[in-house]
């Protein structure tokens, strides 16, 4: 099944929020030890959004033609919280030549994931991939299945560095079963604060 990916339309506002997120459970002892257990191995993204201009008539050329008939049904084909959708964050949907793994002889299916300053994690949904290599030669004998796995044909030799260059989007769902927009203008409409959240 192909996702829906969230339209890009040229009405939305600058102002964009990216919040990583963990979850650890904290059991604090009377004396002031404490105990702490992560749920979740790598963070979850939330964002979340504004559309400052959206066109209803179609006269707005620059703001593309039933920009609002766009995003409005787009959110409502995902029944609010519902459904999933994939989000191409601008700023984060790419890597080059990204190392993956280490082969060790026996394993051949690896998770697809990106280093992000010196963290590295799995990426959510890979869109593409244009290169894969082992020990810097490139194959193609491997498959792509998703949301992000590839596995080869045979194991890579151990001590083998994998590397892909791949594109990613963010697997995530509404946070909200209520979508507010406000027609401000004749045929001009904005929303404000909407959010969705990564999903696995």
């Amino acid at each position: 099944m192909t996702l829906p990916i969230f339209p890009t339309l040229p009405g939305q506002g600058w102002g964009v929020k990216k919040t990583p997120t963990f979850s650890t459970r904290v059991s604090t002892h009377v004396s002031g030890r404490e105990v702490r257990v992560p749920l979740y191995a790598h963070a979850l993204y939330q964002f979340e959004l504004s559309f400052d201009a959206l066109d209803s008539s179609g006269a707005n050329a620059a703001l593309q033609s039933q920009s609002l008939q766009t995003l409005m049904g787009f959110w409502m084909s995902c029944g609010g919280q519902l459904n999933t959708f994939l989000y191409v964050d601008p700023t984060d949907n790419a890597v080059t030549a990204q190392t993956i793994a280490t082969g060790d002889g026996a394993t051949t299916t690896f998770t697809l994931g990106r280093a992000i300053g010196g963290y590295y994690e799995p990426v959510s949904y890979v869109t593409a991939i244009s290169n894969v290599s082992v020990s810097g030669v490139a194959t193609t004998a491997y498959t792509l299945t998703a949301p992000n796995t590839i596995t080869f044909a045979m194991a890579p030799p151990g001590g083998a560095a994998i590397s892909a260059t791949f594109t990613y989007a963010y697997q995530c769902r509404f946070l909200d079963d209520v979508a507010e927009f406000e027609n401000f203008l004749s045929g001009l409409w904005k929303i404000g604060g909407l959010k969705f959240r990564q999903v696995r």
